[in-house]
């Protein structure tokens, strides 16, 4: 019960944005969000889709919170802190998306698949690529997964056009995001910090330069806005405490390097190139919208 009304009143620490929670009782879930002092709560109905909304007041709320916090000690109750999730829809099919071309320095290791688009498959260097007899796909050594072009046989081209919209749709939606909870923090140097779920904007280069830690729960999400560039020094790590990187997006409107022997933890939307020296890994999943380029990297997602 402690540890969730500890839990709970985080939330009320963070500055009076939309924020998101979801409790489960008794394997129910219940949708709720903060806009100022005013909570609504969306309860699925499990006979109908539709779903009932109601709007409290901030006292209202607390005092719902010991009426839940009551119920924690009897049930199994978890709170999902940070903003809403980045929808990544077919897009997310991929380990590897980019618009201009990927290249691997071999040999790289990739779980997933990867795919170009609207370049043509000359757009892969590196791969040596097998083209399957279907002629929708081509394989490689280095890619646990199926690899794509958009000039490889339909339905190909049309699959890769949607995932390519959805890219720039997850890319707009992660940019756009408003009121965050952590505006420039560390004057763009985060090496050494520990970063609580939420919404986190910087207007210029981030930097890490030491490992850096990334501490919730599996329900929790983060969403990093990076005005210019992104970079993680060689060896520096992003290390989970708890959370999962497929609820962590970095969105990134300048290049993502990562350093040699440098490890990265999330799913990377560029606005431009994409790069992993020597050595470095990804737990992530990583959209270019021009050039990923792979010197001996380890993705998986």
């Amino acid at each position: 019960m402690t540890w969730f009304m500890t839990r709970f009143m985080t939330m009320f620490n963070l500055r009076k944005e939309r924020q998101r929670f979801v409790i489960r009782y008794s394997n129910v879930y219940i949708n709720s969000w903060r806009t100022g002092s005013f909570f609504s709560f969306t309860q699925p109905s499990p006979s109908n889709s539709n779903s009932q909304v109601r709007i409290c007041s901030l006292s209202t709320m607390i005092s719902s919170v010991f009426t839940i916090s009551f119920l924690a000690a009897l049930a199994n109750v978890v709170v999902a802190l940070g903003p809403a999730a980045v929808n990544l829809r077919t897009a997310g099919n991929y380990a590897i998306l980019a618009k201009s071309g990927v290249s691997t320095v071999p040999p790289s290791v990739i779980t997933g698949a990867v795919a170009v688009s609207p370049i043509a498959a000359v757009g892969l260097t590196g791969f040596s690529l097998k083209l399957d007899s279907t002629g929708q796909f081509a394989t490689s050594t280095q890619v646990t997964g199926k690899v794509y072009a958009a000039t490889y046989s339909p339905p190909t081209p049309a699959t890769l056009t949607a995932a390519i919209g959805d890219l720039g749709t997850a890319f707009t939606d992660a940019t756009g995001r408003v009121n965050p909870n952590f505006n420039n923090l560390g004057s763009g140097a985060i090496g050494g910090l520990v970063l609580a779920p939420g919404l986190y904007k910087w207007s210029s280069a981030l930097s890490i330069g030491s490992d850096v830690i990334i501490s919730g729960n599996p329900t929790d999400t983060w969403i990093f806005q990076v005005a210019g560039t992104m970079s993680i020094a060689a060896g520096k790590k992003v290390v989970l405490a708890g959370a999962l990187a497929k609820n962590i997006v970095w969105v990134v409107s300048g290049a993502v390097t990562a350093g040699a022997g440098a490890h990265l933890e999330g799913v990377i939307l560029g606005k431009t190139t994409i790069t992993l020296e020597t050595g470095a890994t990804a737990n992530s999943r990583l959209f270019a919208q021009t050039f990923v380029a792979l010197q001996q990297a380890v993705v998986t997602t």
